[in-house]
């Protein structure tokens, strides 16, 4: 590190969990790109994004609990970000701010590695962020949603303005789909197992999709990869909207195997 390194970071709370330094970090020496890319535990968003002009830094990646407020004291936001209504990605140029959101994008590249998404079916577990970011994802590369949620009203809210179809879990039964995909902490460490639906809602030749990816195989995952199912773990959409992030910043082609490596390593 020296005068010319470039400075990026994370931005959240609790943030100390966060693999996204070391998955960052990897990319950047395995280029030779001299940046660096800390992990900040941020209280007061705005006063943190105010420190992003102050102190020159390059790019910010945001998570719980900012990816929503941020936007209010960025200069600009993506379209896609503002229809999601969430921000994950920061890229400071020259003093302006501009907000993107990459997990939608992170979790298409991971599916589309395993399996076809237009004209499909897709059960998306969760009515939260994620399951926002997520659907709009998948929706933009043609695919049909069907959101399934615990609370009604916020999982009808959400069906509503992605233009999907609603059912509440107790219904999960009655929906054919063949790709499923988990967006609820259900399965996450230290509750590993856990799991989001019943086995009995899953059957061979389906294609589930966990985006926990602490265990990396969730139960959910487990029990799909013993039925003969098709799996996608949580790592796969952090690493490729990490890598959307990467290239964002710098210009470069993200080393994706080099920071799949890197968070697979840590975990």
């Amino acid at each position: 590190m020296n005068s010319t390194t470039s400075l990026y970071g994370i931005f959240g709370n609790p943030v100390g969990h966060s693999l996204s330094p070391v998955m960052h970090n990897s990319a950047f020496s395995a280029v030779g790109y001299n940046g660096t890319y800390l992990a900040f535990k941020v209280i007061d968003i705005g006063t943190a994004v105010n420190g992003i002009r102050a102190l020159g830094i390059k790019g910010v990646s945001v998570t719980i609990p900012h990816k929503v407020s941020v936007i209010d004291f960025l200069d600009d936001v993506d379209e896609q970000a503002r229809r999601i209504g969430a921000v994950n990605t920061v890229i400071n140029r020259d003093g302006v701010l501009k907000g993107y959101n990459s997990d939608g994008l992170g979790a298409v590249k991971a599916l589309t590695e395993k399996t076809v998404v237009r004209d499909r079916d897709v059960v998306i577990l969760g009515a939260g962020g994620s399951a926002r970011a997520v659907g709009f994802g998948v929706i933009s590369e043609g695919a049909r949603v069907t959101i399934v949620n615990r609370t009604v009203e916020k999982g009808e809210r959400l069906a509503r303005e992605l233009g999907a179809e609603f059912h509440p879990l107790s219904d999960i039964k009655k929906i054919d789909a063949p790709i499923l995909i988990n967006t609820t902490s259900v399965g996450m460490s230290p509750h590993a197992n856990e799991i989001p639906v019943k086995e009995e809602m899953l059957d061979m030749g389906m294609v589930i999709m966990d985006i926990v990816y602490n265990p990396v195989k969730t139960r959910l995952l487990k029990t799909a990869e013993a039925m003969g199912c098709e799996t996608i773990d949580g790592v796969a959409m952090l690493v490729y909207q990490g890598a959307f992030q990467f290239e964002l910043w710098t210009g470069m082609k993200a080393p994706i195997d080099v920071m799949k490596k890197a968070v697979y390593g840590e975990l």
